[in-house]
Order: C-alpha cells, then structure tokens, then sequence
C-alpha cells in the first residue's frame, strides 16, 4: 500500500507519498481500506518531530479515518467485511489501508456520505469526552469555545446547542464568526479585535462562563479563569499558545472552579472504546437526524497531504479539511 511517511522532520514538504507494507490486524482489530482521512493539529506537530505516536502505534500520521473493512482478526465480533465504517485512531490514517482497535470503530451515520464521515471521530471524540464527560455541560449553561470555527470549535457549537447551552466562541474575523453564527452561536468574539473577557462578562451580566474549551493554552490560562463563572469549569485540550503559564489559585478557589487537561491519543484502549462508545449512544442519533453535521472546508487527494497542512498552517480554513485516498476515485 501507499501512506504519507516523515522521513525526516520538517516543513510541509517532509510529507512523502511513500509505498510501504500493508499492516496485518491483530487480536481484537480489524483492517480498513481508508477512503478518507482528515488532518489534525496533532498531524502538524508530529511531522514537526514534536508529537510522537504512542508505543505500538502507526508511525504515519492520521487521527481519525473512514473506509471499508476488509479483514477481521481474531476475537472480533459485531462487524464484517464491507462495512462502511468510521475510526478514531492513534495514528496510521494517512495511508490506503489502517488496522484499527474494534473499540474505536463506529458506523457511518445514517444519511451521511463515506468521505465526509472522516471528518467525525476526532472532533466528536474530544468534545464529548471533554464538554460533557469532563465538564458536565448542562441546558442552560454558556459554554465559551476558543477557535469556534475549527474542527473542533464548530462540532462543539452544534453539540451544546443540541443540549440547550448557550454558546459564546472566539474566532479570528467577521467570515468566521458568521459562520459560527450560522451553527448556532450566540456569542461572537473576534479575538482580534475584542478582549473575551470583557465580552463574556458583558453578555452574561457579569457572571462568566460555565465552561470553557480551551485549544490555546498557557496564553489565555489567567484570562480564561477570569471569565469562569462561580463554579466553572476550564477544560484545556491544546497548547498553541504555550505550555506553561501560570494560574492564579487565589481567583480559582474564590470560583470554586476547576481546571482540567486531556489528550486523547495517548489514552489507554479501553478508555478510547468508553469515549467511542458514548459518543455514539449520544452524538449519532444527532448525526442521523440531521441536528448536527460536520464542517468541512475542503477535500484534497491523499498525495497531497503538504497542502493540506499549509492549508492548517495557514488558518484560513473553517471547519475539517480530508484527504481523499486513491480508493475513493
């Protein structure tokens, strides 16, 4: 098979569309014929040499995938060969073929087209397990969400709407945040032009957010506890604005608040399968009934993978941006 490989770490031209062997399906995983990947930040950092795979894991890059199943291993129940499926993944999803643990595989919603269904595991993964697992959203809250119009940023908006919050997003410029708008947001902050502090405070009389989702990092870390609400609850998933900051416990304590941190990748198999499995319990019925749908900027071939991450580098896109693997023509 092909797969974007990183033979040595770099810029977008580090990507190489490289044939390499086919992987073999162990205990409890089945093999997929990828017909779509997507990218991810993580993808970006890892072929900067900054985000290594766990133990055990692919070495290509690729956090999430859709295909068809054409082998299965041992100890596999509940699936056959030809199902159109969708996965989270540790690693691996920018090749033509991808073995995958069964506990991360998923079913493509109903009425939804097999390459866009790569752009779901990933984003419905972290804000499931962060917004609501984690952070306990419930109706009536405000949920702040930093890069409203990421991949990210527009499935958490659905997901909070679809739960009765009140959502309020930063994003970078009128086009963006009129698209969040369009999702449903209710709050719109340009972070270029607005402190989200202020915002916050003035659109809720002074209370604060509820819970915050947070892709920056050590950059906004004092300002994000300043806009929690008395009870609040930060949840921290990305570090693009540095990693380490420093926190005022004072401010915390007086807000009864809590700050949390999570990766996904790394997390244990059996975690992994939790999350999947109570995203789809709640998220794909949303999916299949059309209340939620993914974003997604632009489809480009496999091969052309250094574009894509330009494109993410670039922050110009809303929303997902897949790559379309040869098997998919």
């Amino acid at each position: 098979m092909h797969a974007i490989t990183i033979p040595e770490p770099g810029g977008p031209e580090a990507l190489v569309w490289a044939e390499v062997p086919d992987p073999v399906p162990g205990e409890g995983e089945v093999l997929v014929d990828v017909v779509s990947s997507a990218v991810n930040r993580a993808d970006v950092l890892q072929r900067q040499g900054f985000y290594n795979p766990p133990p055990g894991a692919s070495p290509y890059p690729g956090l999430e995938c859709s295909g068809r199943i054409s082998a299965i291993g041992a100890g596999v129940t509940g699936w056959s060969v030809g199902d159109e499926v969708c996965a989270l993944l540790a690693g691996g999803g920018y090749a033509e073929k991808v073995a995958v643990p069964v506990g991360q595989l998923l079913p493509v919603p109903a009425g939804l087209d097999l390459v866009l269904a790569a752009a779901l595991p990933e984003v419905t993964a972290t804000v499931w397990s962060n917004v609501f697992m984690v952070a306990h959203l419930r109706p009536a809250e405000t949920l702040l969400v930093h890069g409203g119009s990421s991949g990210i940023g527009t499935m958490a908006i659905q997901l909070a709407k679809a739960v009765g919050a009140r959502v309020a997003v930063t994003a970078g410029g009128p086009e963006k945040l009129a698209r969040c708008a369009e999702l449903g947001a209710d709050i719109l902050i340009d972070y270029r032009e607005q402190d989200f502090v202020e915002e916050i405070g003035r659109a809720t009389d002074g209370a604060g957010a509820d819970v915050i989702l947070d892709i920056i990092g050590a950059k906004y870390l004092d300002r994000n506890v300043q806009a929690l609400a008395v009870n609040g609850r930060l949840a921290i998933i990305g570090l693009q604005g540095g990693a380490k900051g420093e926190l005022n416990l004072g401010a915390l304590l007086s807000k009864r608040a809590a700050v949390t941190a999570t990766s996904l990748r790394g997390r244990p198999l059996a975690e992994k399968a939790a999350i999947v499995a109570a995203v789809r319990e709640h998220v794909w019925p949303l999916l299949a009934d059309g209340v939620v749908r993914p974003v997604v900027d632009r489809t480009l071939p496999m091969a052309d993978a250094a574009e894509a991450h330009r494109v993410m580098e670039s922050s110009t896109h809303i929303g997902k941006v897949l790559l379309r693997s040869p098997a998919a023509a």
